[in-house]
């Protein structure tokens, strides 16, 4: 059964930094290529269970923008990093660290430094649900997806109803709904100014058990992109 279509499609190469938009990728195991593979570690916390620098340390992180200098490679290339000041760093470089906050450090991670699982998702009916909700426009942008679906008309919060259920995006990949994502203060931040609004989190917490879009793993591996249809198995 045909439940939406792909309208966004993301990745992050550096976690909590700026999302590269895509028009296709290709996924395997470890979910897109090239997401989410550097992180920066907070000093003497690297025994944490949550030891990475995020935005809610560092707000402009969001202006920090990644970039691979082989696209067709992500996982192989070079990775750049442009500051908010404009000046480009390879990710490894102490400056970059450095600009992020005293005793800061970088690592990488061949399976991806994700909160939870390797793909996040969320339809474009819970982002207008939510909005609704705090009584404000959103942008898709603020819950940090790596998909964005169009739903089919119904439901207002339908991947909701997929948790255990494969979906099929597109010919070849095919993805499990493992669990609901709980959300956090960072979907009170406005992508683009930083601006924060706790109402958008409050309405989250008190109207949706504070989670909003699913997380899943990858059943079959696959290139998708963008207009392609997403089926429910």
């Amino acid at each position: 059964m045909q439940v939406g279509t792909v309208v966004g499609l993301w990745r992050y190469p550096v976690k909590s930094m700026a999302a590269e938009a895509l028009s296709e990728a290709e996924v395997g195991w470890h979910g897109i290529a090239g997401d989410r593979r550097w992180a920066f570690i907070r000093p003497h916390l690297e025994r944490s269970g949550f030891p990475w620098l995020t935005l809610r340390e560092v707000a402009d992180m969001r202006q920090f923008t990644p970039r691979f200098a082989d696209p067709a490679d992500p996982d192989r290339s070079r990775t750049l990093v442009r500051t908010p000041e404009d000046h480009e760093h390879e990710v490894t470089d102490p400056a970059l660290a450095a600009r992020l906050g005293e005793g800061v450090r970088v690592i990488k991670q061949d399976v991806g430094v994700f909160d939870a699982l390797p793909l996040s998702l969320i339809t474009t009916s819970t982002v207008d649900g939510i909005a609704a909700l705090s009584e404000r426009p959103l942008e898709p942008a603020r819950f940090r997806p790596n998909l964005l679906v169009a739903a089919a008309p119904g439901e207002e919060f339908p991947e909701d109803t997929w948790i255990g259920a494969t979906l099929r995006i597109g010919n070849e990949m095919r993805m499990r709904v493992d669990a609901r994502d709980p959300r956090c203060v960072i979907t009170t931040m406005d992508p683009d100014t930083g601006e924060r609004d706790p109402r958008v989190l409050r309405e989250i917490a008190q109207r949706r058990e504070n989670c909003a879009g699913v997380y899943g793993t990858i059943v079959t591996p696959g290139r998708i992109a963008l207009g392609e249809t997403v089926t429910l198995e």
